[in-house]
């Protein structure tokens, strides 16, 4: 553990406020919750429906729709609407370097503690950016559909495509 503090050579003054700390303990609250952390995770390879969502994660969609909710209220994540369905993504790449660092350093205490244990995923689903939807329908459905097929692979029922 490092002995380096993030405050060393700041003055008192530039200490955080009172509502900054408040409101990063608030965020830290929110994803210290194990469905939530597991929605980001999802989140941060592609947007999806709720629908899609609960069917990745083997829950409700009334228990995904809550915690949605709740790191929407955050601003963790973002809404978009497409005809009568709402997909969900990542609200911006703050969200994926924490998501980043905060694995990192489980590792590294996995490491120090004598387990040689790996919570990385394997390399084949490593991801360095979060997928992004663009505003183009068709590149839109393309991804879409690669959600759909891998879901299908792994037994889950295909999602809809809207086509007009």
């Amino acid at each position: 553990m490092s002995n380096r503090s993030y405050v060393h050579g700041r003055p008192a003054a530039a200490l955080l406020g009172e509502s900054s700390v408040a409101a990063l303990a608030e965020t830290f609250k929110v994803l210290g919750d194990e469905t939530r952390v597991r929605i980001l995770d999802v989140l941060a390879r592609t947007e999806l429906c709720v629908q899609d969502l609960a069917r990745v994660l083997g829950l409700t969609q009334s228990a995904v729709s809550h915690q949605l909710r709740l790191l929407r209220s955050m601003r963790l994540v973002r809404t978009r609407r497409d005809g009568r369905q709402i997909f969900y993504a990542l609200d911006d790449d703050h969200i994926v370097k924490l998501f980043e660092q905060g694995l990192e350093h489980v590792e590294e205490r996995a490491h120090a503690g004598g387990r040689v244990v790996s919570a990385r995923r394997p390399a084949s689903t490593t991801r360095t950016r979060p997928q992004r939807l663009r505003p183009h329908r068709a590149e839109d459905e393309r991804i879409r559909g690669e959600v759909s097929a891998s879901l299908r692979a792994g037994g889950g029922a295909a999602a809809p495509v809207k086509r007009r």
